[in-house]
């Protein structure tokens, strides 16, 4: 899949891979990796790679939501939110080699019928760009709450 043409790109300059730092190019953000020590780790106080996808997703997310309901004259309410849990482990796929992701959003829709909060739902999973980026490739749960 690709893009007709880029309106944004984002830079960022990350050093020491897991156990690093990471910082974009306007300053706006920088942080200390640390690896966990589930996976072997020092368990610092660092984010990790997981914990920025899962924040990356949710926001994503929530804004593709936004669109599907602009599109279809209803308003998200301020209370919305998404509760994202990203896991790592070993690959299951391709005969298990190396490692993947899996994903699981949690859609909190206020003010909406479970039908209609599922309608929304599926529509953003099909125009989201994280949806789009990992469908085939990442195991992705969507669940209305």
């Amino acid at each position: 899949m690709s893009i007709k043409s880029a309106v944004y790109t984002a830079h960022a300059h990350t050093t020491g891979g897991r156990t690093g730092t990471s910082k974009t190019d306007d300053g706006r953000l920088e942080v200390t990796l640390d690896t966990p020590k589930a996976m072997g780790g020092n368990d610092g106080p660092g984010t990790n790679p997981e914990q920025l996808f899962a924040v990356g997703y949710s926001a994503c997310f929530l804004g593709a939501l936004k669109a599907v309901a602009r599109g279809e004259k209803v308003k998200i309410p301020d209370e919305a939110s998404i509760d994202s849990a990203v896991s790592f482990g070993d690959n299951a796929n391709e005969g298990g080699k190396g490692f993947n992701i899996a994903v699981e959003l949690k859609v909190t829709l206020p003010g909406f019928d479970r039908a209609q909060a599922e309608d929304l739902v599926h529509k953003a999973h099909q125009i989201c760009p994280y949806s789009n980026a990992t469908r085939g490739n990442v195991d992705v749960t969507l669940t209305v709450v």
